[in-house]
């Protein structure tokens, strides 16, 4: 039987989140550990130019970033360990975690910083291209393509804003949807169809990314699939931007008491805190709005701050004042 390693505070998962609540746990003398996950980084490390992370005139490397925080996170005292978590139980105390590995940890406090990921077609020249052309970020990439040709895959509220986001940079932007009609609100729909830069291709799929295989690749078009009428037809673009949606790394959280909403973690108002004392989440693991890396590394401070107050009413015998997740 594995014997349980406790912690006061353990961080789970290592992206602008993750790294930044270290920094502020560790300097506060937390002592934290920090998981690192399956893909350290997070979304970043599979990012190529960042240009809009303050600090930095000039575009730097998703992955040279996240190797900046990991490295700070370490120069000021996080202890990092490389695992998966498989399991959970928030419903004891402390609470406990089981690795892959046959690691079993316990803690005082969990910051959980898994993030989402971006749901994609499927496609394997979409990946080829995936931060080489192809996105599922307009407001981190619609830059990249002013005053070129883009498309926007996808019908609902986040396809139709990422499209009418576009429109500021690009200088025509196609809407591609697998359906006949939008599932977006009424006001979004009618701004994107009164839109003179949009034009929208209906019942219609990618098949296949088009683009320079050398370096750098580059998008140049898309070959299209009507579902209807079964016609092939080629569409000319610089760029795309798959937005069909946002999956939350919460599959673990499921019967773990934590209160979700459409997967993602709840917390309460101006706060980090889950319905879970001793809880916290961070990041885009409870953040289906706005998914930057900025407003992660914002929510990292938070619940490092938070965590500080929760363990110092702890070490006093204190009951800490908890708002609840709504």
């Amino acid at each position: 039987m594995t014997d349980s390693q406790h912690r006061r505070m353990i961080i789970l998962g290592s992206g602008p989140a993750g790294y930044t609540a270290a920094v502020y746990a560790a300097r506060a003398a937390l002592n934290p550990m920090l998981l690192q996950g399956m893909q350290p980084g997070g979304q970043l490390s599979i990012t190529t130019d960042v240009e809009n992370y303050p600090g930095f005139a000039e575009a730097i490397q998703g992955p040279w970033l996240m190797d900046q925080m990991k490295a700070q996170a370490e120069n000021v005292g996080t202890e990092m360990v490389f695992d998966h978590v498989a399991s959970v139980d928030l419903d004891n105390r402390p609470f406990t975690l089981k690795c892959e590995s046959g690691a079993e940890w316990t803690c005082d406090t969990l910051v959980i910083c898994t993030g989402a990921q971006a749901k994609w077609l499927g496609l394997d020249s979409e990946e080829e291209f995936r931060g080489f052309g192809v996105s599922a970020c307009a407001t981190c990439d619609g830059f990249f393509f002013r005053d070129r040709e883009v498309a926007v895959v996808g019908g609902g509220n986040t396809a139709v804003e990422e499209a009418l986001y576009l429109t500021n940079h690009a200088s025509k932007v196609y809407l591609i949807h697998r359906r006949d009609s939008l599932r977006c609100e009424k006001i979004l729909e009618n701004r994107l169809l009164s839109n003179p830069k949009i034009e929208t291709i209906w019942d219609t799929e990618v098949q296949t990314v088009n683009g320079t295989s050398g370096f750098p690749k580059e998008v140049q078009g898309l070959t299209l699939h009507n579902r209807k009428t079964g016609a092939v037809d080629d569409l000319k673009i610089d760029g795309l931007f798959v937005a069909i949606g946002h999956e939350p790394a919460t599959a673990i959280f499921n019967d773990a008491g934590l209160t979700m909403d459409g997967g993602y973690l709840v917390t309460a108002a101006d706060s980090t805190k889950t319905n879970i004392p001793g809880v916290f989440a961070a990041g885009d693991v409870t953040d289906h709005i706005y998914r930057q890396a900025v407003t992660a590394a914002g929510m990292g401070c938070m619940a490092a701050l938070e965590v500080e107050k929760y363990l110092a009413a702890l070490e006093v015998g204190e009951t800490p004042e908890w708002r609840a997740a709504a």
